[in-house]
């Protein structure tokens, strides 16, 4: 089966706009590829926002590389911080603990 990139690139699009967290983090991915790490951090930060761990090391391994700036990091681990204490409830802690 041969793949069809632009016909991907649509349906991540797609699903970035209505909020689906791995097809935003797919599209940094693809624009990373492709040299265009201003992009690719804007897709990051905001699935790091939505609580997306890969999004946050990938953002802190551009600053590393110096293609991210220190605030664009620093949005990055804010953001992820404020969104994983909004997840947190007492249900899936129990759940963490139990290992489900």
């Amino acid at each position: 089966v041969e793949e069809d990139k632009p016909r991907s690139i649509r349906h991540w699009q797609q699903a970035a706009v209505q909020g689906h967290v791995k097809s935003r983090f797919n599209l940094g991915v693809y624009e990373y590829k492709n040299g265009n790490y201003e992009l690719a951090v804007q897709h990051w930060m905001i699935s790091a926002k939505m609580g997306y761990e890969r999004s946050l090391n990938n953002i802190k391994e551009m600053f590393k590389r110096g293609q991210a700036t220190k605030e664009q990091h620093a949005e990055a681990l804010l953001g992820y911080r404020d969104a994983v204490e909004e997840m947190k409830s007492p249900q899936r802690e129990e759940a963490k603990r139990l290992g489900i």
